[in-house]
């Protein structure tokens, strides 16, 4: 890993006292160590879905890498995490899409260092697009992990929850990062992954109360305190 890089321009904030940029495609980027962070890709859920009858437009896979080549490219991030659950099941290796998955070898091959962080839905991620594999890493003041630990965990950063925020006055509930300043929950980065709102008690368990919330939007990403979000 380097040590710095060039900050990109998103707004920023503090998690533990490290700084971290939230960025618009939902991943964080952490300029001290050149790294891009994002959690639940869910390659392959679609046809998940479509083997249970569920038909859904088969693109979710090339979509989300497209996506996240483009946040790649615009960090220049050095290296990237994925947060677990990046594979939507244990088969979605053997029903990727042989472009898609040349394509993801590619990428993995394109930056210095890609771990991949062990989810549930993937306790196993596969070996065959490189990087390597890990059960939780610690980034200087983060650690980085995929889904939250019960009670304090200062520095904190992980996935598994895909929150999601709706801010009173305004329209439909829309992706988020989840703060209190000490901990960070990220988006869920895939295509077909859904949000549940930063209200809900599975999240504000985590933080002992409805944490602010970094939002999505069609052009920037917004930070919002708590008390704006509706549940």
């Amino acid at each position: 890993m380097v040590e710095a890089a060039k900050t990109i321009e998103e707004p920023m904030c503090r998690v533990n006292g490290v700084i971290v940029q939230p960025h618009l495609s939902g991943a964080l980027y952490v300029p001290e160590f050149a790294a891009l962070l994002v959690a639940d890709l869910h390659f392959e859920k679609g046809s998940a879905y479509a083997a249970g009858g569920q038909l859904l437009p088969p693109y979710d896979t090339r979509k989300t890498i497209t996506r996240l080549a483009a946040a790649i490219s615009e960090t220049r991030a050095e290296t990237v995490i994925a947060l677990g659950d990046s594979f939507h099941d244990l088969g979605a290796d053997n029903r990727i899409h042989d472009q898609d998955a040349g394509t993801l070898a590619e990428l993995v091959q394109s930056v210095a260092d890609w771990i991949w962080i062990e989810g549930n839905h993937d306790p196993e991620p596969p070996a065959r697009f490189g990087g390597r594999t890990l059960p939780e890493l610690v980034l200087g003041g983060l650690t980085l992990r995929h889904e939250p630990v019960n009670g304090d965990a200062p520095g904190e950063i992980c996935g598994h929850l895909h929150p999601a925020a709706k801010v009173a006055g305004r329209g439909r509930r829309l992706r988020c990062f989840a703060t209190d300043g000490r901990r960070m929950i990220l988006p869920a980065f895939g295509a077909y992954a859904g949000g549940l709102s930063v209200r809900d008690a599975a999240i504000t368990s985590v933080f002992g109360r409805c944490p602010d919330a970094w939002v999505l939007g069609r052009d920037a990403v917004y930070p919002i305190p708590a008390r704006r979000v509706v549940g």
